[in-house]
């Protein structure tokens, strides 16, 4: 296999791309190739197979959809508050538009691991750990809910997103701030008064 991360980076990109527009089954090295403007085969030299490549594009599509961290930390200066944590919901919802591919992508892997026992091997573990990573990270800064309000707002922005991508007209009406700020406010226990 070969070692140029730059060039692996652009392949699963192109997977990426390949995935969001033509679902799991268009997803084929040949596809990868043509997505990135590569010679045929070049995509075989990284990946020794379409399951390889689909355990890759995890930890790609995470690299993409990650908040910019200069940013984060900004937004961190706040006080711990519901109205902190609607702020970094909002801002993943930024994340979702800026980067719809990456999104679908995601959602095309939990798709495909319902049909392939060794992909759902690795995409649980990862989804844990994702799930883990976020609620540690919540408890770290102190934001309110606690770990069980946290997976609860996970699982509750999950939905918001996969009709964001799949079918927005159900959302319309209902604004996004408003849909957030209402599903922060009725997931996370309200903050104890100060002590």
């Amino acid at each position: 296999m070969r070692q140029n991360p730059a060039r692996r980076t652009a392949l699963l990109d192109a997977a990426i791309g390949v995935l969001a527009e033509e679902g799991s089954r268009g997803l084929t090295l040949r596809a990868v190739d043509k997505a990135a403007g590569v010679p045929t085969g070049t995509a075989s030299n990284y990946f020794s197979n379409r399951s390889q490549l689909l355990g890759q594009l995890m930890a790609r599509v995470q690299e993409r959809l990650a908040p910019d961290p200069e940013r984060l930390a900004r937004t961190l200066e706040a006080a711990p508050s519901r109205e902190l944590v609607t702020a970094l919901m909002g801002q993943l919802m930024e994340r979702l538009r800026a980067d719809r591919a990456g999104h679908l992508a995601m959602l095309e892997l939990r798709l495909e691991a319902t049909r392939r026992p060794e992909l759902a091997a690795e995409l649980g573990p990862f989804l844990r750990a994702e799930v883990r990573e976020l609620t540690d990270f919540h408890v770290h800064h102190q934001l309110p809910g606690g770990r069980t309000g946290v997976f609860l707002l996970y699982l509750a922005m999950l939905g918001l997103i996969v009709n964001e991508l799949t079918v927005p007209e159900l959302l319309a009406g209902h604004p996004e701030e408003e849909l957030i700020e209402a599903l922060v406010n009725r997931l996370l226990a309200p903050e104890s008064p100060p002590v």
